[in-house]
């Protein structure tokens, strides 16, 4: 499905992973992009590709108004991610700033405001194919997970108290090109070997390829029956821990790693590990917490049948092609190839 005539589209977090992809599919289709950037994000994807750029942050109410001016969706791909942090920290930039992104999607009247959560936002246990009517716990295991929640139900209360076109993606463990933070973090861990399964990792993995993603992301945006609802979006298909990690690991011409934390002591340091770094106001996650645990431990096998009958989604990647297109950056050259030169320093 496609909109039948191009569109304006606010981008928020375009200088990130999905952000990024989001634009690159919008050039593609034939849209016009606006991308809200930070004076100190790197841009140069964006100027490459001729996007107009809006400065500003997420607490500009000023910015997010020229960006939303003439826009007809808003994609929001923007928050403050992570494993460690006070509730406060991510409510501000997940709660508070997306409320002024609201308002200015209000007074610009756009036509559909498309609004990227998480998979998180569901209880901390193990999932058997849950799906969206399964409400969001109402205590998570982490600031960042709580956020998401108090987020969505932000965004959900506009639709309802202001008119405003509002659709909620809840995408699960997201991977792809460009990815600055997650797996270059698993590739040092495994290159260090350092890297442990909690349990068997046989456990599935909630992923999704980001272009996989910006497919749901525009179904949202074109699908008059989205409007007020949420969607549960991975790649549709089984992946444990361990496949993915070891593919990841096969492509990087790195060694399969074979250590594994019995389950039940993996939950145990989880807490332990957690309560003493936050008594003693630790700035930085430690190696092991809850966060992690949930994310490495428990079973996330979430439906998408929602999706798929409502959205008409149909991840055009399968697992084995996106994860081999999101390694290409990292994989080592071939034999008698010189290695590629390193890139330059990001802002």
């Amino acid at each position: 499905m496609s909109s039948s005539s191009p569109k304006t589209i606010f981008v928020t977090g375009a200088t990130g992973l999905v952000g990024g992809h989001a634009v690159e599919e919008a050039l593609a289709r034939g849209h016009r992009v606006r991308a809200l950037v930070r004076p100190t994000s790197d841009v140069r994807k964006l100027d490459e590709w001729g996007v107009e750029k809006v400065l500003g942050d997420l607490e500009d109410p000023a910015a997010l108004a020229r960006g939303a001016e003439g826009a007809d969706w808003i994609f929001n791909c923007a928050a403050k991610v992570g494993d460690w942090g006070t509730l406060a920290e991510f409510r501000r930039l997940n709660v508070d700033a997306l409320r002024l992104l609201l308002d200015a999607a209000v007074a610009a009247r756009v036509e559909r405001f498309v609004h990227v959560s998480s998979l998180g936002v569901y209880e901390g246990r193990d999932h058997y194919g849950t799906d969206e009517t399964t409400p969001p716990a109402a205590e998570s295991l982490d600031a960042y997970t709580r956020s998401k929640t108090e987020a969505e139900a932000l965004a959900l209360s506009y639709c309802k108290d202001k008119g405003l076109a509002v659709v909620v993606v809840r995408p699960g463990f997201i991977y792809g090109e460009r990815d600055r933070t997650v797996l270059p973090k698993l590739l040092t861990n495994l290159r260090r070997g350092t890297f442990a399964y909690f349990g068997s990792g046989e456990q599935a993995l909630n992923c999704i390829y980001a272009k996989n993603l910006v497919e749901g992301i525009f179904l949202a945006a074109e699908t008059p029956e989205a409007v007020g609802q949420v969607f549960n979006l991975t790649d549709g298909e089984d992946v444990s821990k361990r496949r993915f990690v070891g593919r990841v690991a096969e492509l990087a011409g790195l060694p399969a790693p074979t250590r594994k934390i019995p389950l039940k002591l993996a939950k145990f340091l989880a807490v332990v590990v957690e309560g003493g770094a936050r008594l003693r106001g630790r700035k930085d996650a430690p190696i092991i917490n809850k966060a992690r645990y949930k994310f490495l431990g428990l079973h996330l096998d979430y439906s998408i049948a929602k999706a798929r009958k409502v959205l008409g989604y149909k991840p055009p990647y399968g697992f084995d092609e996106a994860i081999a297109r999101a390694m290409a950056e990292h994989a080592p050259p071939a034999r008698g190839e010189a290695p590629s030169p390193a890139p330059a320093a990001r802002g």
